[in-house]
């Protein structure tokens, strides 16, 4: 699934992004692009920054990107 439509990243290129050491959307902007189109992805790429810390915040995605 395409988390960022604007950079074509992938929920994969994401979590990837954070296993590398991503923790912000701003770091996640530098690694992937993701983030840094029209914003519309910013949200679902802090919830995936928070299930990075706590996996139980994997339960408020939305389900579109």
């Amino acid at each position: 699934m395409y988390v960022c439509i604007c950079a074509a990243v992938t929920e994969t290129e994401l979590l990837d992004c954070i296993d590398g050491g991503a923790r912000t959307v701003d770091d996640v902007g530098d690694a992937c692009g993701a983030g840094t189109g029209c914003g519309g992805c910013v949200e679902t790429v802090d919830v995936f920054l928070a299930a990075a810390v706590c996996p139980s915040e994997l339960s408020q995605l939305p389900m579109t990107a």
